[in-house]
């Protein structure tokens, strides 16, 4: 059942009533651009067909009233100009920071299919879908993307306590089917870049999961932030290779820095690439972006980098692999004529196993904007 139906029928299973709308939010993989969101860089993710849908309806009360399908039927109740920070963080935290504030007398039932830790926006689906229903809810307009994903950002660094950058929020709130979203991070001006016909993107599961909230991610951001400071200047958007070359940092400040810097240049050039309908020069940029996460900012771990060499082999020189999203585990991204997506499978399932036991899974995203699905 798909997460339209699940919302609906969990819905009227919760609170024995029909919802009076469902919203949805699409997941993301980010082709390139990692950890530069937060340093006001260029990034360049696209939406997938999986996501978040939310049902909603009124209240006879001044609370929300929540039902997260996905775990097991559990059960938020809190009126929003009195909630508190739900502790530990969990998805209760990302509903009650979009929610905070607003009026309640709103009901919701939340079903998801986006696997838990996979480097593909839960979270900001979670909160993308959950404004839209709020709003929707009180009879309001949806609101725009730019709005709804400051407030998601919001809710990640205040109630969950990830200080992440606006990446994943704007290309929720944003993207379009069968297009990467060029954003950039400091002005926060979007241009929908298609993919090219005759191109596929494979997402593919490390089965390894993630977290962010276990400091890796604060840790890599307050990296980037003392370089900012010692070089003097606002934010790594302002540093280019020659400056970096003569600055004298400590070496783990400038490794973090090295990648910064040249991720945003290889953003460029793989919009370019794009544009022109280049495979090789995509898959050289994406290849050389992957090798910098794993040894200039360390986020990536053997499996990860076994997955990506798995794929780039079998991809060859027309198309190239890389991790995506925040690091230290979930999935990688690689991009080949949708001609070899079945050989680049196969050749995947005889020469990779997830280290946690799991069937290998992977879903493919066409130009069409249509999904071909998960495979498991």
């Amino acid at each position: 059942m798909d997460p339209f139906a699940r919302a609906h029928a969990g819905f009227c299973a919760a609170f024995g009533t029909e919802p009076v709308g469902t919203v949805f939010a699409p997941g993301r993989v980010n082709l390139i651009g990692e950890h530069v969101d937060y340093n006001d860089g260029l990034v360049l993710p696209m939406p997938l067909a999986v996501g978040t849908a939310v049902a909603y309806g009124p209240a006879d009360n001044a609370a929300v009233e929540v039902v997260a399908l996905d775990f097991d039927q559990a059960r938020d109740r809190f009126v929003p100009h009195a909630v508190a920070p739900h502790g530990p963080a969990d998805w209760r935290s990302y509903v009650r920071g979009m929610a905070c504030g607003a009026p309640g007398g709103v009901r919701l039932a939340i079903a998801g299919s986006i696997p838990r830790g996979s480097g593909l926006s839960s979270s900001a689906s979670l909160c993308v879908a959950v404004g839209r229903a709020l709003a929707l809810a009180r009879g309001e307009a949806e609101p725009a993307p730019r709005a709804i994903a400051l407030a998601a950002q919001r809710a990640e660094h205040e109630w969950a306590g990830v200080r992440c950058g606006i990446m994943d929020q704007m290309a929720v709130a944003a993207g379009q089917d069968g297009h990467a979203l060029l954003i950039d991070c400091r002005t926060l001006d979007t241009r929908q870049v298609p993919l090219p016909q005759g191109w596929a993107v494979l997402v593919v599961q490390s089965g390894v999961v993630r977290g962010l909230v276990d400091g890796h991610y604060n840790a890599r951001r307050a990296d980037c932030e003392a370089a900012a400071q010692a070089l003097g200047v606002v934010s790594l958007r302002d540093v280019d290779a020659a400056r970096l070359a003569t600055a004298r940092l400590d070496p783990q400040i400038a490794r973090r820095a090295a990648h910064v810097v040249s991720e945003i240049a290889r953003v460029e050039t793989a919009v370019a690439a794009l544009e022109g309908g280049d495979l090789a020069a995509l898959g050289a940029v994406l290849r050389a972006s992957h090798a910098s996460l794993r040894d200039l900012f360390e986020v990536s771990v053997p499996p990860v980098d076994r997955l990506v060499d798995v794929l780039n082999a079998a991809i060859g020189k027309q198309g190239g692999a890389r991790m995506t999203g925040g690091g230290f585990g979930g999935a990688v991204v690689a991009v080949m004529a949708a001609t070899e997506v079945e050989r680049v499978r196969s050749a995947l399932e005889a020469n990779y196993q997830p280290p946690d036991g799991s069937a290998l899974s992977s879903m493919i995203e066409r130009a069409s904007g249509t999904a071909a699905g998960m495979h498991a």
